[in-house]
Protein backbone atom coordinates (compact mmCIF):
# COMPACT_ATOMS: atom_id res chain seq x y z
CA UNK A 1 0.00 0.00 0.00
CA UNK A 2 2.55 2.17 0.82
CA UNK A 3 4.41 1.47 -2.81
CA UNK A 4 1.32 2.50 -4.44
CA UNK A 5 0.59 5.31 -2.47
CA UNK A 6 4.12 6.91 -2.98
CA UNK A 7 3.32 6.13 -6.75
CA UNK A 8 -0.02 7.87 -6.86
CA UNK A 9 0.28 10.66 -4.69
CA UNK A 10 2.55 12.99 -7.19
CA UNK A 11 -0.75 12.30 -9.98
CA UNK A 12 -3.46 12.91 -7.51
CA UNK A 13 -1.58 15.88 -5.87
CA UNK A 14 -1.01 17.49 -9.84
CA UNK A 15 -5.03 16.87 -10.11
CA UNK A 16 -5.64 18.97 -7.64
CA UNK A 17 -3.39 21.91 -8.21
CA UNK A 18 -4.96 21.48 -11.75
CA UNK A 19 -8.46 21.94 -10.76
CA UNK A 20 -7.50 24.71 -8.06
CA UNK A 21 -6.05 26.49 -11.18
CA UNK A 22 -8.91 25.93 -13.34
CA UNK A 23 -11.50 27.16 -11.03
CA UNK A 24 -9.23 29.74 -8.93
CA UNK A 25 -10.45 33.10 -11.35
CA UNK A 26 -7.18 33.96 -11.79
CA UNK A 27 -6.68 32.57 -15.27
CA UNK A 28 -9.61 33.04 -17.68
CA UNK A 29 -11.91 29.61 -17.68
CA UNK A 30 -11.35 29.33 -21.13
CA UNK A 31 -7.64 29.04 -21.08
CA UNK A 32 -7.66 26.08 -19.10
CA UNK A 33 -9.67 23.22 -19.40
CA UNK A 34 -10.43 21.26 -16.34
CA UNK A 35 -9.62 17.94 -16.23
CA UNK A 36 -12.98 16.38 -16.39
CA UNK A 37 -13.23 18.22 -19.22
CA UNK A 38 -9.99 16.47 -21.16
CA UNK A 39 -10.87 13.23 -19.80
CA UNK A 40 -14.46 13.53 -21.95
CA UNK A 41 -12.72 14.37 -24.89
CA UNK A 42 -9.69 11.72 -24.33
CA UNK A 43 -12.60 8.99 -24.25
CA UNK A 44 -14.48 10.78 -27.27
CA UNK A 45 -11.57 10.56 -29.03
CA UNK A 46 -10.58 7.20 -28.13
CA UNK A 47 -13.83 5.81 -28.96
CA UNK A 48 -14.02 7.42 -32.00
CA UNK A 49 -11.25 5.96 -33.02
CA UNK A 50 -8.52 8.83 -34.52
CA UNK A 51 -6.59 8.29 -30.92
CA UNK A 52 -5.46 4.92 -31.60
CA UNK A 53 -4.21 5.91 -35.19
CA UNK A 54 -2.52 9.01 -33.68
CA UNK A 55 -1.03 7.23 -31.18
CA UNK A 56 0.02 4.21 -33.28
CA UNK A 57 1.73 6.73 -36.18
CA UNK A 58 3.71 8.55 -33.38
CA UNK A 59 4.79 5.48 -31.52
CA UNK A 60 6.20 4.26 -34.93
CA UNK A 61 7.88 7.30 -36.11
CA UNK A 62 9.40 7.52 -32.33
CA UNK A 63 10.37 3.43 -32.48
CA UNK A 64 12.21 3.65 -35.84
CA UNK A 65 13.86 6.97 -35.39
CA UNK A 66 15.12 6.26 -32.13
CA UNK A 67 16.15 1.78 -33.53
CA UNK A 68 18.30 4.02 -36.47
CA UNK A 69 19.39 6.61 -34.15
CA UNK A 70 20.76 4.74 -31.98
CA UNK A 71 22.02 2.01 -34.17
CA UNK A 72 24.58 4.68 -35.46
CA UNK A 73 25.29 6.22 -32.06
CA UNK A 74 26.35 3.55 -30.51
CA UNK A 75 29.71 2.83 -32.35
CA UNK A 76 30.43 6.45 -32.86
CA UNK A 77 30.20 6.75 -29.26
CA UNK A 78 31.97 3.60 -28.68
CA UNK A 79 35.45 5.27 -30.66
CA UNK A 80 34.93 8.25 -29.24
CA UNK A 81 35.08 7.18 -25.80
CA UNK A 82 38.10 4.55 -26.28
CA UNK A 83 39.89 6.15 -28.60
CA UNK A 84 41.27 10.16 -27.42
CA UNK A 85 42.49 10.99 -31.05
CA UNK A 86 39.33 10.51 -32.23
CA UNK A 87 37.69 11.86 -29.42
CA UNK A 88 39.76 15.38 -29.96
CA UNK A 89 39.30 15.34 -33.64
CA UNK A 90 35.46 15.03 -33.88
CA UNK A 91 34.34 16.18 -30.55
CA UNK A 92 34.06 19.73 -32.00
CA UNK A 93 31.59 18.72 -34.66
CA UNK A 94 29.89 16.64 -32.68
CA UNK A 95 29.11 19.63 -30.30
CA UNK A 96 28.60 21.87 -33.04
CA UNK A 97 25.44 19.77 -33.98
CA UNK A 98 23.88 18.81 -31.10
CA UNK A 99 23.38 22.30 -30.32
CA UNK A 100 21.11 22.84 -33.04
CA UNK A 101 17.41 22.43 -32.74
CA UNK A 102 16.10 19.65 -34.93
CA UNK A 103 12.88 22.15 -35.72
CA UNK A 104 15.72 24.24 -37.13
CA UNK A 105 16.24 21.68 -39.80
CA UNK A 106 12.43 21.24 -40.98
CA UNK A 107 13.21 23.62 -44.05
CA UNK A 108 16.48 21.49 -45.59
CA UNK A 109 15.10 18.34 -44.33
CA UNK A 110 11.88 19.58 -46.70
CA UNK A 111 14.19 20.41 -49.69
CA UNK A 112 16.28 17.55 -49.34
CA UNK A 113 13.49 14.21 -48.12
CA UNK A 114 10.17 16.39 -49.33
CA UNK A 115 7.67 15.77 -46.94
CA UNK A 116 6.88 12.01 -46.36
CA UNK A 117 7.72 10.03 -43.78
CA UNK A 118 11.80 9.70 -44.41
CA UNK A 119 11.44 13.52 -43.72
CA UNK A 120 9.76 13.05 -40.31
CA UNK A 121 12.19 9.66 -39.04
CA UNK A 122 14.89 11.93 -40.17
CA UNK A 123 14.22 15.01 -37.91
CA UNK A 124 13.96 11.73 -35.18
CA UNK A 125 17.56 10.52 -35.90
CA UNK A 126 18.80 13.47 -36.05
CA UNK A 127 17.95 14.14 -32.75
CA UNK A 128 18.21 11.03 -30.97
CA UNK A 129 21.56 10.38 -32.36
CA UNK A 130 23.51 13.29 -31.34
CA UNK A 131 22.31 12.34 -27.84
CA UNK A 132 22.79 9.29 -27.91
CA UNK A 133 26.09 9.56 -28.84
CA UNK A 134 27.04 12.24 -26.27
CA UNK A 135 26.04 9.80 -23.46
CA UNK A 136 27.56 6.70 -24.91
CA UNK A 137 30.79 8.06 -25.31
CA UNK A 138 30.88 9.86 -21.96
CA UNK A 139 30.24 6.40 -20.33
CA UNK A 140 32.71 4.60 -22.32
CA UNK A 141 35.30 7.21 -21.11
CA UNK A 142 34.84 6.49 -17.66
CA UNK A 143 35.66 2.68 -17.93
CA UNK A 144 38.88 2.33 -16.14
CA UNK A 145 41.84 1.33 -18.02
CA UNK A 146 42.79 -1.24 -15.47
CA UNK A 147 39.97 -3.94 -16.53
CA UNK A 148 42.21 -3.97 -20.08
CA UNK A 149 45.42 -4.30 -18.42
CA UNK A 150 44.55 -7.33 -16.12
CA UNK A 151 42.91 -9.07 -18.69
CA UNK A 152 45.95 -8.56 -21.00
CA UNK A 153 48.07 -9.89 -18.07
CA UNK A 154 46.18 -12.85 -18.56
CA UNK A 155 46.76 -13.62 -22.15
CA UNK A 156 42.91 -12.93 -23.43
CA UNK A 157 43.28 -11.80 -26.97
CA UNK A 158 42.06 -7.73 -28.05
CA UNK A 159 38.59 -10.02 -29.04
CA UNK A 160 38.38 -11.63 -25.85
CA UNK A 161 38.66 -8.38 -24.33
CA UNK A 162 36.00 -6.93 -26.25
CA UNK A 163 33.50 -9.59 -25.99
CA UNK A 164 33.93 -10.59 -22.35
CA UNK A 165 35.24 -7.01 -20.84
CA UNK A 166 34.28 -4.18 -22.80
CA UNK A 167 31.11 -5.08 -24.08
CA UNK A 168 29.16 -6.51 -20.77
CA UNK A 169 30.86 -2.77 -19.26
CA UNK A 170 29.32 -0.77 -22.33
CA UNK A 171 25.63 -2.30 -21.72
CA UNK A 172 24.70 0.08 -19.20
CA UNK A 173 25.47 3.15 -21.30
CA UNK A 174 23.71 1.45 -24.18
CA UNK A 175 20.93 1.28 -21.92
CA UNK A 176 21.29 4.58 -20.22
CA UNK A 177 21.46 6.21 -24.40
CA UNK A 178 18.36 4.63 -25.48
CA UNK A 179 16.41 6.07 -22.81
CA UNK A 180 18.05 9.11 -23.24
CA UNK A 181 17.16 8.74 -27.23
CA UNK A 182 13.31 7.90 -26.47
CA UNK A 183 13.02 10.77 -24.07
CA UNK A 184 14.44 13.78 -26.45
CA UNK A 185 12.51 11.89 -29.40
CA UNK A 186 9.13 11.97 -28.04
CA UNK A 187 10.20 15.92 -27.27
CA UNK A 188 10.69 16.10 -30.22
CA UNK A 189 8.14 14.48 -32.17
CA UNK A 190 5.58 17.60 -32.06
CA UNK A 191 8.54 19.50 -34.72
CA UNK A 192 8.99 16.18 -36.43
CA UNK A 193 4.95 16.76 -37.91
CA UNK A 194 5.27 20.03 -38.46
CA UNK A 195 6.61 18.53 -41.91
CA UNK A 196 2.43 18.11 -43.17
CA UNK A 197 1.49 15.41 -41.28
CA UNK A 198 -1.87 14.30 -41.59
CA UNK A 199 -1.71 11.67 -38.60
CA UNK A 200 -0.03 11.63 -34.96
CA UNK A 201 -0.01 13.16 -31.78
CA UNK A 202 1.83 15.63 -32.91
CA UNK A 203 -0.03 16.68 -35.73
CA UNK A 204 -3.16 16.38 -33.97
CA UNK A 205 -1.88 19.02 -30.97
CA UNK A 206 -1.41 21.16 -34.08
CA UNK A 207 -4.48 20.81 -36.06
CA UNK A 208 -6.44 21.52 -32.55
CA UNK A 209 -4.05 24.67 -31.97
CA UNK A 210 -5.47 26.13 -35.07
CA UNK A 211 -8.90 26.16 -33.64
CA UNK A 212 -8.16 27.07 -29.96
CA UNK A 213 -8.93 23.31 -29.26
CA UNK A 214 -7.36 23.73 -25.75
CA UNK A 215 -8.96 20.36 -24.65
CA UNK A 216 -7.40 18.18 -27.51
CA UNK A 217 -4.03 19.87 -26.72
CA UNK A 218 -4.07 18.81 -23.34
CA UNK A 219 -5.31 14.95 -24.19
CA UNK A 220 -2.06 14.82 -26.98
CA UNK A 221 0.62 16.13 -24.93
CA UNK A 222 -0.49 13.94 -21.94
CA UNK A 223 -0.70 11.03 -24.33
CA UNK A 224 2.97 11.69 -25.25
CA UNK A 225 3.88 12.25 -21.48
CA UNK A 226 2.14 8.66 -20.44
CA UNK A 227 3.35 6.46 -23.39
CA UNK A 228 7.19 8.30 -22.88
CA UNK A 229 7.00 6.91 -19.08
CA UNK A 230 5.75 3.80 -20.19
CA UNK A 231 8.81 3.00 -22.42
CA UNK A 232 11.27 4.64 -19.55
CA UNK A 233 9.67 2.36 -17.24
CA UNK A 234 10.02 -1.21 -19.62
CA UNK A 235 13.83 -0.38 -20.16
CA UNK A 236 14.59 0.67 -16.60
CA UNK A 237 13.27 -2.73 -15.89
CA UNK A 238 14.91 -4.63 -18.91
CA UNK A 239 18.17 -2.55 -17.60
CA UNK A 240 17.82 -3.94 -14.01
CA UNK A 241 17.81 -7.76 -15.31
CA UNK A 242 20.27 -7.24 -18.56
CA UNK A 243 22.94 -5.75 -15.93
CA UNK A 244 21.95 -6.98 -11.92
CA UNK A 245 25.47 -8.25 -12.02
CA UNK A 246 26.76 -4.56 -11.20
CA UNK A 247 24.73 -4.37 -8.02
CA UNK A 248 26.34 -7.45 -6.92
CA UNK A 249 30.03 -5.91 -8.06
CA UNK A 250 28.64 -2.68 -5.99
Amino acid sequence: MRHITLILAPWGLLVMLWYAIAYSGLINPALVPTPHAVAAQFQDLLFNGRLLRDIAMSTQRVALGVSLGITAAVPVGFMLGWYKDVRRFIDPLINFFRALPPIALIPLVIVYFGIGEIAKVAILFYATFFAGVIVMYEGVAQISPIFVKVSRTLGATDAEIFRKVIFPLTIPHILTALRVALGVAWATLVASELIAAQQGLGAMIQNASSFFQLDIIYVGIICIGFIALAMDVLLRRLSKRLVAWQDRIE
